[in-house]
């Protein structure tokens, strides 16, 4: 499978910020989204320091080489914990092509309990089922290398990490593989928490049906690129 230009990658990531912004995932000027461009995945994608995703246009993403943090000291860097967080998962980790990180409000509620994990209780949530890693280790603002490696170590082999006290990393072969996952583990937290608020005990699946929801999903993964690309389309 051959990599996407830079120019597809940028226009893709561009396309995510302005999205996220749309559906109200952005938070003031901060967070971050990468997406590598190299094959050995140290050369990525990423959003320059305190510029609001919804005027985040291709062009306006730096490139930047995971193994040289002089490039923390230019003009246009990008903030200290976006550095820590996608600099390190990009050169730890060259297979995590792309890796969006924001603070959604129904997965960041979700991350804020005391058992943050997502219950199999319907399609959406059972999509996430022993999917997802879950980081019950919050410091404080991830601003240091050692908290970087730390992050890296516990989003591992998994796609989606919610980050306990904090928000929600979605990982992907793609911008559109990782939004999508970040569109439905939203949904799902949203769904969740509803349930939550009801009072009444959850219905959740057991191990084999949610183990074979979660499988089942599988067949469709074509749809994050129909669903992205119609998003894409509609943006001005």
């Amino acid at each position: 499978m051959s990599l996407p230009s830079e120019a597809q990658l940028r226009e893709d990531l561009a396309a995510a910020f302005r999205l996220a912004a749309r559906f109200g995932w952005h938070e003031s000027v901060g967070n971050h989204f990468s997406a590598a461009v190299s094959e050995d995945g140290r050369k990525f994608l990423l959003n320059r320091r305190w510029q609001h995703f919804e005027s985040i246009r291709p062009d306006d993403l730096l490139l930047l080489d995971a193994d040289d943090p002089s490039v923390m000291e230019g003009p246009d860097a990008p903030d200290a914990s976006a550095w820590t967080i996608h600099g390190t998962i990009h050169r730890l980790s060259p297979a995590t092509r792309v890796v969006l990180h924001c603070h959604p409000v129904h997965a960041t509620a979700l991350s804020m309990l005391a058992d943050p994990e997502l219950k199999p209780l319907d399609n959406n949530t059972a999509r996430f089922f022993n999917r997802v890693a879950i980081d019950r280790e919050f410091g404080g603002i991830a601003d240091d290398a050692a908290e970087g490696v730390r992050l890296a170590k516990a989003l591992g082999n998994h796609k989606v990490m919610l980050m306990g006290n904090h928000g929600l990393l979605c990982s992907g072969a793609s911008v559109a593989a990782a939004f999508e996952d970040m569109y439905y583990f939203e949904r799902a937290a949203q769904t969740q928490l509803l349930a939550y608020s009801s009072g009444q005990p959850l219905a959740v699946l057991d191990d084999a049906t949610a183990e074979k929801t979660a499988q089942g999903w599988e067949p469709y993964a074509g749809m994050a690129d129909a669903h992205f690309g119609h998003l894409k389309s509609t943006l001005a």
